[in-house]
């Protein structure tokens, strides 16, 4: 058996169970748990490619927990399950191995970029939500779902600084949308994060040609 991920305590727990929980609702390919130092990093990725001509942009969804301190790992999971103990729980026996995995977001070289209203980012979800529902005829197959998750998530949306719709989808999904945030949004390389109170969200495509640097006005928001 896989030893147990032990976490700092209860309620982090049930953190990592409820991103578990919405990851496999929005039919992400596992959620990866990479461990060191008494961190916990969580990562899943609503909107991945599946092939070579898929169109759908590479978003990922991210939080940083606290965790044991001697705790080391770095696998992909399916399902995380509950012990006995409140801060500790159970690794499936086998991980697994998607695509999105191999991507890595720089750890260094983030630039601020015009923040973003929490509340466009709610609105903008809400939008692509309703155009995949009601864009989906009855019977539709798979590959035709996909394509339109694509268009629909995939398009730069200007309310969004010309980024893809999917990382409102992404903040969504994974409930870091709260209040009337105002989320801050940083570039290194071809990478953009939207660094919200609750977690962030990551998007890796062209360099954005709507995003301008912000300008020193005094101290800002934490």
């Amino acid at each position: 058996m896989t030893r147990p991920l032990v976490l700092a305590d209860a309620q982090t727990a049930r953190d990592v169970l409820t991103f578990a929980g919405r990851a496999a609702q929005a039919a992400s390919e596992g959620v990866r748990l990479q461990a060191s130092d008494g961190v916990l990093v969580l990562t899943a990725a609503p909107l991945a490619p599946q092939g070579l001509f898929d169109q759908t942009p590479t978003v990922l969804a991210l939080r940083v927990v606290r965790a044991d301190p001697e705790l080391r790992c770095d696998i992909v999971v399916d399902s995380l399950g509950e012990t006995d103990a409140g801060n500790e729980l159970c690794l499936p026996d086998v991980g697994r191995s998607p695509a999105w995995a191999g991507i890595a977001p720089p750890r260094g070289g983030w630039e601020p970029r015009a923040g973003l209203p929490a509340h466009t980012i709610a609105e903008r979800a809400q939008w692509g939500i309703s155009a995949v529902a009601h864009g989906t005829p009855p019977g539709a197959g798979e590959e035709a779902v996909r394509a339109l998750r694509a268009r629909i998530w995939g398009e730069p949306d200007e309310a969004l600084l010309g980024l893809p719709r999917g990382v409102a989808f992404a903040a969504h999904a994974f409930g870091f949308i709260s209040g009337a945030e105002q989320v801050r949004v940083t570039v290194s390389g071809r990478w953009t994060r939207l660094a919200f109170q609750r977690g962030h969200v990551l998007s890796r495509g062209p360099a954005a040609v709507g995003l301008t640097s912000v300008r020193t006005t005094g101290s800002s928001a934490g």
